[in-house]
C-alpha cells in the first residue's frame, strides 16, 4: 500500500452528523469543547466552527499526564493547555485526530478532572485504529480502520487541514 490521502471535508462532515445525533440521544445541550494539542485542536476548530458552539474552544496538553511520559520526556513543542470555562457539571466533547494505544486520551481525562468534574466526557477522533493498551475507545470517531504497524497517520493544519496515511 503506497501513501494515502484522505478527504477531511468528508470525515468532518461525519464527525459534525455524529456529534449532533450523539447529543440528541444523550440529551445534551450547550456543550464544550476541547481539543488535544496538536492536530486535535486543529480538528476541534474545524468541528467546534460546524456545530456553533457558544463557548470558546479550549485546549489541552496531556504530555506530562501520560504514564510513558518518564519513558518519553516532554515532546518539543509542548503547548500549555487553557480551559477558558468551568467544567464542573458540564458536558465535555474532547477531540483528538488519532487514537492508538488509548494513553493519550486517558492523559488527557485525567488532566480535565483536575481542572473540576464533568458530567460527561465523549472522546471523538478522526481515525479510531486498532492497538489499544488501555480499555479505552471513543465514541465517535469518522473512520476505523488499523493499517498495519508499517504505517501512521499524519494530520496537518491547521489551514488546509489535510490527512494521509504513510509508509513508515
Amino acid at each position: 500500500m503506497d501513501n494515502k490521502n484522505y478527504n477531511i471535508n468528508v470525515l468532518l462532515d461525519s464527525l459534525e452528523q455524529q456529534v449532533r445525533q450523539w447529543m440528541q440521544d444523550k440529551n445534551i445541550s450547550n456543550p464544550v469543547m476541547v481539543g488535544m494539542h496538536t492536530a486535535g485542536v486543529w480538528v476541534a476548530q474545524a468541528l467546534h466552527q460546524r456545530l456553533q458552539l457558544a463557548e470558546e474552544l479550549g485546549e489541552l496538553s496531556s504530555t506530562f499526564y501520560r504514564d510513558d511520559f518518564s519513558q518519553k520526556g516532554l515532546h518539543r513543542q509542548k503547548k500549555p493547555s487553557r480551559i477558558p470555562f468551568d467544567i464542573d457539571n458540564r458536558h465535555i466533547l474532547l477531540v483528538d485526530d488519532v487514537m492508538y494505544t488509548g494513553r493519550t486520551l486517558r492523559g488527557a481525562m485525567n488532566e480535565l478532572f483536575d481542572f473540576g468534574r464533568p458530567a460527561s466526557i465523549t472522546a471523538i477522533v478522526l481515525i479510531a485504529r486498532g492497538g489499544r493498551e488501555l480499555p479505552i475507545e471513543p465514541q465517535i470517531a469518522a473512520l476505523r480502520e488499523e493499517p498495519g504497524s508499517g504505517f501512521r497517520y499524519q494530520v496537518s493544519g491547521p489551514a488546509p487541514l489535510t490527512l494521509q496515511l504513510l509508509a513508515i
